[in-house]
Parts: C-alpha cells; sequence; structure tokens
C-alpha cells in the first residue's frame, strides 16, 4: 500500500476518534454541570398525591430553587419540599411509584430525572417563626397575626364553609414554618401532626428548597406563585405586637 493511499484511509478514521473524544468531553462536562446544578441549585421532584391539588396533580414534575432557605428566606405563601420530619408520609399503594431502574437511578443521581423517592413532602408554608396561626374565623378563614387569609390555592369540597376541618392555634417556633397542602379536606400536614414530637412544624433546616415551576407535563407548564397578596399585613401584624396574647402558649410550647 502506498503512502498516499494510507494517509487517504487514516483520514476518517482518525476524524471519527476527534468527534468521539469531543462527544466524551461534551457529555463528560453536562453531566458534571448537571450533577453540581442538582446539588446545589436545582432538583426535580415528582408529584405522588392529590394534596396539593389544584396547584399540583398526581404525576406533575416541578423544579426546586434549592438556595431557599440557605441563601434566600422562605417567605409565606412559598411552596416547598421538605424531607420527611417522621411518620407524615402513608401513601396508598396507588400513589407509590415503582422502584427505580438502575438508569434511572443514575438519571436521578445527575438531576436529570425527577426524585420518585417518598422521603419528601410538598407543602404550602402559612405561617413562619413568630407567627400565630389560627383557625378558623367566623367566616371559616386561617388567620396568621389576626390577619385572616383568603385563600384562592385552596381547595374545600362543595358543603363545607371553613378551610380546615380541624381547629388549631399555634405560635410557629423560630427557624420552623407551618405548613398546609391546598387540597385542605386531603392534605396529612402540620395540623395533623400537633401531637408528635415536632408539634407540626417543620424546621427549616429539613426544607430542601421553593418549588418555582411546574415543568412536566409541559401542557401544564406554569411559574409557582406563593401569592403574596393574601398576605398583605401579616408580616406588619406581627410586628405591632398582635402574638402577645398568645404569650402562654409560647411559653407551654417551649416547656
Amino acid at each position: 500500500m502506498s503512502q498516499h493511499t494510507a494517509d487517504r484511509h487514516a483520514g476518517p478514521v482518525s476524524s471519527l476518534l476527534r468527534f468521539l473524544r469531543d462527544l466524551l468531553v461534551i457529555l463528560v462536562v453536562a453531566f458534571t454541570v448537571s450533577f453540581f446544578l442538582k446539588t446545589f441549585l436545582v432538583r426535580s421532584f415528582y408529584i405522588p398525591s392529590g394534596s396539593m391539588e389544584h396547584t399540583l396533580e398526581v404525576n406533575d414534575r416541578i423544579l426546586v430553587n434549592q438556595l431557599v432557605p440557605g441563601m434566600v428566606d422562605v417567605q409565606r405563601g412559598d411552596v416547598v419540599v421538605f424531607r420527611d420530619p417522621g411518620g407524615w408520609l402513608s401513601l396508598p399503594p396507588s400513589a407509590q411509584m415503582p422502584s427505580p431502574t438502575p438508569v434511572e437511578k443514575v438519571l436521578q443521581v445527575l438531576g436529570l430525572a425527577a426524585d420518585t423517592s417518598a422521603d419528601y413532602v410538598v407543602k404550602r408554608v402559612i405561617g413562619v417563626g413568630g407567627d400565630r396561626v389560627a383557625c378558623c374565623d367566623a367566616n371559616g378563614r386561617v388567620t396568621v397575626n389576626g390577619v385572616p387569609l383568603d385563600e384562592p390555592y385552596a381547595v374545600v369540597p362543595e358543603g363545607k364553609n371553613r378551610v380546615s376541618e380541624i381547629d388549631f392555634d399555634v405560635v410557629v417556633p423560630e427557624g420552623s414554618v407551618w405548613v398546609m397542602g391546598d387540597n385542605r379536606y386531603s392534605s396529612m400536614d402540620s395540623r395533623y401532626h400537633q401531637d408528635e414530637p415536632g408539634r407540626g412544624f417543620v424546621s427549616e433546616d429539613e426544607i430542601v428548597g421553593r418549588a418555582f415551576v411546574l415543568n412536566w407535563p409541559f401542557s401544564r407548564f406554569t411559574w409557582l406563585d406563593n401569592y403574596p397578596n393574601t398576605f398583605t399585613g401579616v408580616a406588619e401584624a406581627a410586628d405591632s405586637g398582635a402574638n402577645d396574647t398568645a404569650g402562654d402558649q409560647k411559653a407551654t410550647d417551649g416547656e
């Protein structure tokens, strides 16, 4: 074989090797970036139950901003994902996802697939540290620091005239939040865990982040609102000492 013929055959082989090398580099960089995004910034989760209907439906996927609450304060109205404090999750078999395949596990670690584990809960923050959250007032509404909330996201069955089937009156400890599902009569949230060690409060240390977008199915793509108008006047009421009447309860909770 002449040198010219050898060089002619070597050319395509060399080009293919360069292409494969560049493709490998691109894939490694893409997976590395995805892994760091998932670890520090954005993470995807799967919705297994109807407790947040109709803001979130079963099988929805959401993206979560993991800078909340580490670098950005959690706000009233935020939809947050947090680790199960213990005993909060009791999903029926129909709501449980099958175990992920090895490939799906790798994709979840890399942040390329939604986390389908049963270790996390998604709810809406109603009260933050220092807030007094109670229900229900004469019109069946939740109050925060004495301010009644008109909650457009709350789902209440027809014929019910109050947003919670049980009464409660709590003061949220600093560094914790009080959470409720939007589907108020089908959500095992803070209300139903008051007799447990955490008294229904969720420590901010357990919060993975704030859900900011519903990204799948694409037909339901939307940014998730925290409804600031719903909580207008709540912070000011706290600053004015609206919780002074709850002093006895604070002392009891701290024992």
